[in-house]
């Protein structure tokens, strides 16, 4: 489950951006300051930060700065009602990684904020292990002992997502959008034939089993691993 930090100083912007977030099954802290979302920081995982600009005391360009001076790295997505070319600039200078203006469309801010996940998924995780498995980001293989498995790149992606997330359900569609892309012209019919696959590939491997929950999609399981 991703923790999204929600920091914006109008009470109904926040609430409405609580409520877009969990729809999608992410969870979403809330804060009304820059001063209260370094201390929900210093005391929580954070996967990625939206914060507005203007608000009062510290503004959102300088809470992004300080966080990119103290060497956080989560994905940063500003949104403001400025929306001149020189704002932008700016915000992009202290190290934001994307930006909306407001009014914000809910949709575009949804979208916007999977492809920011992924794209740190991508450049943040490049290898994980499984017992004596390792999943080699890079090379897209699945090594053990002396085997070596090359696969194609949405099977290793499909595999990779699964079991960076032990015994947590992804639907289809959420498998889909984040392997895929929500933009995808396949239907979630193709997350079952790639599951299918895996499940053949590596039969004969105890360490792990993809598992189907009827009537919602997913999960991998380790079996007496850490």
């Amino acid at each position: 489950m991703f923790h999204i930090l929600v920091v914006e100083d109008d009470a109904s912007t926040r609430k409405l951006m609580e409520a877009v977030l969990r729809a999608e099954q992410y969870t979403p802290l809330l804060a009304e300051n820059a001063q209260q979302a370094l201390d929900i920081i210093a005391r929580q995982h954070i996967d990625l930060m939206i914060t507005d600009i203007m608000m009062p005391g510290m503004d959102g360009y300088t809470l992004t700065e300080e966080l990119r001076k103290a060497n956080y790295t989560f994905p940063i997505l500003m949104v403001t009602a400025k929306e001149t070319i020189r704002d932008k600039r700016r915000g992009f200078i202290v190290g934001t990684d994307d930006y909306m203006v407001k009014p914000v469309d809910e949709e575009e801010m949804i979208l916007r904020v999977k492809a920011l996940l992924r794209r740190a998924q991508i450049v943040n995780e490049r290898k994980l292990s499984i017992g004596s498995i390792t999943l080699h980001y890079d090379a897209m293989m699945v090594s053990r002992e002396s085997e070596r498995i090359t696969l194609p790149q949405k099977e290793f992606l499909l595999l990779y997502k699964l079991l960076s997330y032990p015994d947590v359900i992804f639907t289809r569609l959420q498998l889909m959008d984040e392997i895929w892309g929500y933009d995808s012209q396949t239907d979630d019919h193709t997350v079952s034939v790639h599951v299918g696959r895996l499940r053949e590939r590596f039969a004969g491997w105890p360490e792990f089993d993809i598992v189907t929950v009827r009537g919602l999609g997913y999960k991998a399981v380790r079996n007496g691993t850490i």
